[in-house]
């Protein structure tokens, strides 16, 4: 059995505020039947406290960055994990990230300076009993625990770097490296990015090895259009990079059992779905319209591309369709799909924020789900959109390039169409789609074939857990069943 420490800064159910959280709450589960055993750090937030309260005290710092601090151990919400209890860092109102004004905490260098420190001191025998063979980072607030690793006193413990969102770095001033606990050569050899300090730089410079979480945006990020500034290292670290795509909780997500869904359905009772989309169109007073009840599920910003969907909600009112939006994010964004729902009473409805069970009820319920990202390393919403029988409309981008099979005649002739690619990424494109799948839902036959060939395709976290898995193997010299990398 592989022993592997996961460091990240929130994991689903406990803590969430995008797909990182989902990953790290279900990779674990996914590779116990591949040899790995997963136990995951994670900062001790009032939410994740709660659960953990009860925990067995595995050790106890007198400063941890600032003040006392200790770390419990235990299984706790159906995770095997470390919590890093220190008030100082963690306890206070909002979220992981940002206070309830929205506003990153000041803070978050020392946050997870602290998260990264604490890791590779676990990886170096911190703990009596506990010793990882693997280090796996996820993202810039564990950026710095592959450097904790290389330049502690035995960096005997191989690590992994995965990147789930390249523009999210962590770069901070110059001034706080002192305060890091790190050499002073690791500023120049690893650390250094752009004059500051970079934690997802000094991640992918210092690890054993590189994953994103598809191999699209693996290929995507050694070039300067995704690179986001990070490309040429990258580049120099070519041999060292993997894409693996995101997999999805296929319990969590099932149509067949989902109790957020007034009536669950298989790919064969799909006509059972109609009572799902009759609740969301009771809900928000939308009419039933010959066309397709499209919907987003999204943070709403334009990274997302919702600028080019709010251009195209007066041309998809126009083939006959509605839409339903779930999300939150930039101002400017929301105000603009408001506004259309206001001048489309019964056809287009918001609900703004974000709520877990109604994003169950619309991949449940409604008939397309549109993807238009500009970039996307992987996406899950395009997952459970497949599990459901909601017919992804997406850019032809990372992962969604990946996971999507485009209805072109070709692959509706074949029966193995899953949804509708689109490139480039413009409101003209999108646009272009939209037309395309109105028309293939007005061929019920295409349309149920397309639901049914994206139910039964394999979304689960098992064929990626064991790349993950190999690639374990393969950084401690162990014999692999296949290759990881792509």
């Amino acid at each position: 059995m592989i022993e592997v420490l996961s460091v990240a800064s929130e994991a689903y159910p406990l803590i969430k505020t995008g797909g990182l959280a989902d990953v790290a709450g279900a990779l674990p589960g996914a590779l116990t039947a591949h040899g790995v055993s997963m136990r995951t750090l994670i900062p001790g937030y009032p939410a994740v406290m709660r659960e953990a309260a009860g925990g067995r005290v595995i050790y106890e710092f007198n400063d941890l960055f600032g003040a006392w601090g200790r770390l419990i151990a235990g299984r706790f919400a159906g995770l095997d994990l470390i919590v890093i209890d220190a008030s100082h860092l963690y306890d206070r109102p909002g979220g992981p990230y940002a206070g309830p004004d929205g506003k990153d905490f000041a803070d978050n260098w020392l946050r997870f300076a602290a998260l990264s420190w604490v890791a590779g001191k676990l990886a170096n025998g911190l703990v009596e009993g506990y010793q990882p063979q693997i280090l796996h980072a996820h993202d810039w607030q564990a950026g710095l625990a592959p450097a904790y690793v290389k330049y502690g006193p035995t960096d005997q413990v191989k690590t992994v770097m995965t990147v789930h969102n390249l523009v999210f770095q962590g770069h901070f001033g110059w001034d706080i490296f002192q305060r890091l606990d790190l050499p002073a050569h690791a500023f120049y050899e690893s650390v250094e990015y752009y004059g500051g300090v970079g934690y997802l730089k000094s991640g992918l410079a210092t690890a054993d090895a590189i994953t994103t979480v598809s191999p699209t945006y693996a290929k995507e990020i050694r070039t300067y259009a995704f690179g986001a500034g990070l490309d040429g290292l990258i580049n120099a670290r070519a041999s060292a990079l993997y894409g693996i795509t995101n997999g999805i909780d296929i319990d969590a997500w099932d149509p067949a059992t989902d109790a957020e869904l007034p009536q669950t359905y298989t790919a064969n009772t799909l006509h059972k779905r109609a009572l799902n989309k009759a609740a969301i169109q009771s809900r928000f007073e939308l009419e039933a319209t010959p066309g397709p009840l499209f919907s987003v599920v999204s943070r709403l910003t334009s990274q997302k591309g919702i600028d080019l969907i709010s251009s195209n909600i007066d041309w998809l009112v126009s083939l006959g369709a509605s839409l339903i939006i779930l999300g939150s994010g930039d101002p400017g964004l929301e105000g603009a799909l408001l506004t259309a729902a206001q001048a489309h009473p019964g056809r287009v409805a918001m609900y703004k924020g974000y709520d877990e069970g109604l994003s169950h009820l619309i991949q449940g319920g409604a008939d397309a789900i549109l993807i238009p990202s500009r970039f996307e390393p992987c996406g899950l919403t395009q997952l459970y959109g497949v599990r459901y029988g909601c017919v992804p409309v997406v850019a032809r981008v990372g992962g969604l390039a990946d996971t999507v099979i485009d209805a072109n005649e070709a692959a509706v002739e074949a029966g193995v169409a899953t949804g509708v690619q689109f490139s480039p990424v413009t409101s003209e494109a999108l646009g272009d789609a939209i037309k395309r799948t109105v028309d293939l839902y007005a061929d019920e036959k295409v349309w149920r074939k397309m639901q049914r060939r994206g139910m039964k395709s394999d979304v689960s976290w098992d064929a990626s857990a064991k790349k993950y898995a190999n690639l374990y193997a393969s950084l401690l010299g162990q014999p692999l069943d296949e290759q990881s990398g792509d």
